[in-house]
């Protein structure tokens, strides 16, 4: 039994479930989400240029991405770009909030290093990589 292949497995399923469920606020509402035009208005009020791109572009990373870290597919390709995604709303949302939670940067700290891990680990046995 291969340790690393379990671990990344665990990894990647709990991460891609997290990000699947936000994805899918941002892009539907779903969850009590606020859907693309809410999360497009919050990035206007952050001073986002081209709000309205950059919504639909972390919606996708977040619930593509999401999809196919469960899948294991693309794992290292998704996990930096939700690593990317983890940076800026520290720097956009919780840095000047500190590092502990409510508000820190605590919790995308985690994010970011499970992230860390599986761009490192790659999907490992348990996953569908092979066949795309």
């Amino acid at each position: 039994m291969n340790k690393i292949n379990w671990s990344s497995l665990v990894l990647r399923v709990f991460l891609g479930i997290m990000f699947t469920g936000h994805g899918l606020q941002k892009a539907f509402g779903l969850f009590g989400g606020m859907g693309i035009s809410g999360f497009a208005h919050i990035l206007t009020n952050l001073g986002i240029p081209f709000p309205l791109f950059f919504a639909y572009l972390v919606t996708f990373v977040e619930l593509v991405g999401g999809i196919f870290l469960i899948l294991g597919i693309f794992v290292r390709t998704f996990s930096f770009l939700l690593l990317i995604d983890m940076i800026v709303a520290i720097l956009t949302v919780n840095i000047s909030k500190g590092f502990f939670l409510p508000g820190g940067f605590e919790y995308n700290f985690i994010i970011i290093s499970v992230c860390i891990a599986l761009i490192l680990m790659g999907p490992g046995k348990y996953s569908i990589k092979d066949k795309f």
